[in-house]
């Protein structure tokens, strides 16, 4: 039987995410850093390039060939380069690539393809996000993250923070030690503040932030639509709070919570644990959705998105629909392209849990 087929002999009881204070080793951070289980089987050929969109194309052509140039090329601990190939060739330069793009144009399965496709073993690659990388150096510290991750063949940081200056300093000064130790790079960003949309990108600001890095990374521009939303129908119209909590009991491993009581939680919770938070949740259900009350609680929110997004957890909802979570002030502000992202991807999590509605 399915986990989220219903029964007639037992009703399931919903998990409740409130009642839940996860802990996280260190040892698990290091351990999750691949791919999320929506990019398990993502591969380059498996992207679909809008075709009025050359640079989408283009991009996946360079990944496949940046991927090929890492076959050979080790990053011992100590700094120094080692070989395993029979016959020593210098690794094409730069020995990193940014993808450049708004959200939606398939940045993500498109880095993961790239670890997918580059020829190392998995302990030998890294993929997480930014949050996730700056949670890696708190939970080890600094000099710790850098022999940990030293050893690999490629790093690769999805979402790279750009308005955050004090963890942007911080990873860079992490990168720049693993590319001494010979580690490839590869990396998305966030736009900064006033560069969202209008064909501006982020390249400029990316390759100046990471201060004295720019010389490693080749910026590959994905020009683009939102490809959650293109071509597919509108997402549906929240439930009332009877339909989304009968089907919180009807499906097995589903969660049950009403948002503003989710939203204290998330403020008790380090964003480090969000993904541990959802374990073993099928489908996440919500009731009495309303506006985000201040910046803080947002940025949370975003963080939680991301984990449910990552992990394919369909979000059934009562309340205000999902684009009218932030604020138009927050919408015009700095982080306005993470709660963009949040709304898209919370809004293909809600379509994913249409069936579950019974409608």
């Amino acid at each position: 039987m399915s986990n989220r087929a219903t029964s007639a002999i037992s009703e399931p009881v919903p998990i409740s995410l409130c009642a839940r204070e996860p802990y996280v080793p260190a040892d698990r951070l290091v351990a999750e850093m691949v791919p999320p289980p929506r990019f398990d089987s993502v591969r380059f050929d498996t992207y679909v390039p809008d075709p009025h969109q050359p640079s989408q194309s283009a991009a996946v052509t360079a990944l496949s060939a940046f991927a090929g140039s890492l076959g050979g090329a080790h990053a011992s601990g100590s700094g120094r380069r080692r070989w395993f190939a029979r016959k020593s060739i210098a690794p094409a330069a730069p020995r990193g690539v940014y993808l450049d793009g708004g959200y939606g144009v398939g940045k993500t399965h498109l880095l993961a393809s790239l670890w997918h496709a580059t020829p190392a073993e998995t302990s030998l690659k890294a993929f997480g996000t930014f949050v996730e990388l700056t949670n890696l150096v708190g939970a080890l510290g600094f000099q710790q993250t850098v022999r940990t991750l030293s050893g690999h063949r490629l790093l690769c940081i999805d979402e790279f923070e750009l308005d955050d200056p004090g963890d942007t300093v911080l990873v860079s000064s992490l990168l720049r030690k693993l590319v001494e130790a010979g580690v490839a790079l590869a990396a998305t960003s966030n736009t900064l503040p006033g560069k969202l949309g209008e064909g501006r990108f982020a390249a400029v600001d990316f390759l100046r932030e990471i201060q004295g890095l720019s010389a490693h990374f080749q910026p590959l521009r994905i020009d683009g639509e939102d490809y959650r939303h293109r071509g597919l129908p509108e997402a549906p119209l929240p439930y009332s709070d009877e339909v989304v909590a009968k089907s919180a009991y009807a499906t097995y491993g589903a969660s049950l919570d009403d948002f503003p009581h989710l939203l204290d939680h998330l403020a008790k919770v380090h964003p480090s644990r969000y993904g541990a938070l959802i374990d073993g949740v099928e489908t996440v259900c919500v009731t009495d959705v309303g506006p985000v009350p201040d910046q803080s609680t947002a940025l949370r929110l975003v963080v939680l998105a991301d984990r449910l997004y990552d992990r394919e957890v369909p979000v059934l909802a009562s309340g205000l629909p999902f684009d009218q979570l932030f604020s138009e002030e927050m919408l015009n502000g700095g982080y306005r392209k993470k709660y963009f992202r949040a709304i898209s991807r919370l809004t293909a999590l809600a379509r994913d849990a249409k069936g579950l509605a019974g409608r």
